[in-house]
């Protein structure tokens, strides 16, 4: 009896030592978890650059009824703009997204802002993966010298599926969004 339990419990030990051993010590720095491999060309970032940050976004899209531009008595959902929290993968705290024009900034001030260069779809119901080429930040501290920003792992955030006619012209809609938004630096 004293066998079998010494020897599961060796074996238990194994298992988590071993498991532990590939876990970051509290004193190394922790390699960025994403890769842009599987993502479509369109929205990857060009060579030369390397993971800054990293953070989730959550917050809401707001849509508005509007007159379709163009055609008379049609309608449609329009993108009004973008509010959200960008939070560490721990989930502190690191900044906000909000628009328009799209900013995203950081708690300590700094910001950027930005020209989108591609997008992707990514399934229905999400709004699309995004590439975007940073302009120069404002403030100095964690958006200095950011170069691109990539929107992936979208969920949510498309247009409402109710109607849009002529009796809701002017109707704003709120619709809850996730997003990765990874920040890119010059390597």
């Amino acid at each position: 009896m004293n066998t079998i339990c010494t020897s599961t419990l060796a074996i238990a030990s194994s298992l988590l030592v071993a498991a532990c051993g590939g876990m970051p010590s509290s004193g190394s720095p922790k390699a960025p978890m994403f890769t842009q491999d599987t993502l479509p060309d369109a929205v990857k970032v060009p060579g030369g650059h390397r993971v800054a940050l990293e953070t989730v976004g959550v917050g809401d899209i707001t849509y508005e009824c509007r007159a379709k531009a163009g055609t008379a008595g049609a309608f449609e959902w329009v993108f009004v703009g973008p509010k959200a929290d960008l939070n560490s993968r721990g989930g502190a705290r690191l900044g906000t997204y909000f628009g328009p024009p799209a900013t995203w900034m950081a708690s300590d001030g700094s910001a950027i802002t930005g020209a989108q260069l591609a997008v992707s779809p990514n399934g229905a119901g999400n709004i699309p993966l995004q590439l975007v080429k940073a302009n120069p930040a404002t403030g100095s501290g964690a958006m200095s010298g950011m170069a691109y920003v990539q929107r992936v792992a979208t969920r949510g955030g498309v247009a409402p599926a109710m109607a849009c006619d002529g009796s809701v012209l002017g109707r704003k809609e709120v619709v809850r969004y996730q997003a990765d938004y990874v920040f890119w630096k010059a390597a």
